[in-house]
């Protein structure tokens, strides 16, 4: 390389470890042009237990690049879960779909389920979506909803627009809440699905056109910098009428623990059992 022997977009690249994007950059040896890589997005369900990351940290760390086909360990994750949290991770070589991802200027949202330690009230679910400062950040949930609770356990529902450093569990934090089990469900309009706990499918051309559609000239969520953060609505906000209740059964997973049912609420912002809603997380 410091020979200027290879190329990169026409330049030469004298440094070892240059970065570059193996789906869009021109590379040439020695006169002669590398095949490009072909482009793949996959979505993988993260078991706990596996780090978001290409290279160990420790000898023993378990990375998700290791659940992949060993040909495709040029993927590398679009944002990021943390090693106790699992669920629904994309990966990909397309570095500009990453970006549209996971810049906060793109406004795509992530759905997440928390279970939480101890009852969950309307307040604390206000208080999700009205934002908390923390560490000089301002957390906030774009939508929650409570999906169930008792005396020890909480069911929680969360919609992100912007995924700063382990959010959710510093949002619980925050209220006093200890998060026990935390999966994402969505990203954008892909959802995780039924696919199982370390198995990965590849994005559809469908899949692929929806998510380039969702962050093509679109901008939902944009930060104000150190003074707060404010949403910005893509679109008219329309007159719905009047909220209809769906009653929702009893979780089916948490058996033993005597979850105690509640009622969804289709509006914007806090949905609370008895179908109290608030429409802060939009303001």
């Amino acid at each position: 390389m410091r020979e200027g022997r290879v190329l990169v977009n026409g330049q030469p690249a004298r440094e070892p470890g240059t970065q570059i994007d193996p789906s869009q950059d021109d590379v040439v040896v020695d006169g002669r042009l590398v095949e490009r890589a072909a482009r793949r997005t996959v979505a993988l369900h993260k078991p706990p237990g596996y780090v978001c990351s290409q290279a160990r940290q420790t000898p023993h760390q378990r990375l998700v690049g290791e659940l992949l086909p060993a040909a495709w360990r040029d993927l590398y994750p679009i944002g990021r879960l943390d090693r106790d949290s699992e669920g629904l991770l994309l990966l990909t070589n397309d570095g500009e779909l990453c970006l549209r991802l996971t810049h906060p200027r793109y406004g795509v949202t992530k759905h997440y389920r928390a279970t939480v330690l101890g009852k969950i009230a309307p307040p604390h679910l206000k208080g999700l979506c009205a934002g908390l400062r923390d560490e000089g950040d301002l957390l906030r949930a774009r939508r929650v909803r409570l999906l169930a609770a008792n005396a020890s356990h909480s069911v929680v529902e969360l919609e992100l627009a912007e995924g700063k450093r382990h959010e959710i569990r510093r949002l619980f934090a925050a209220l006093g809440f200890e998060v026990e089990r935390l999966e994402r469900l969505q990203i954008g309009p892909i959802k995780l699905g039924e696919l199982r706990p370390g198995r990965w499918r590849v994005l559809t051309a469908a899949e692929l056109d929806a998510l380039h559609r969702t962050t093509a000239g679109h901008t939902s969520f944009e930060p104000e910098g150190a003074g707060g953060a404010r949403l910005l609505p893509s679109r008219p906000a329309r007159d719905r009428g009047p909220a209809r209740r769906q009653p929702r059964p009893t979780r089916p997973t948490a058996a033993g623990r005597g979850w105690q049912a509640t009622d969804s609420v289709p509006a914007p912002g806090v949905d609370t059992p008895g179908g109290e809603a608030s429409t802060a997380a939009d303001a």
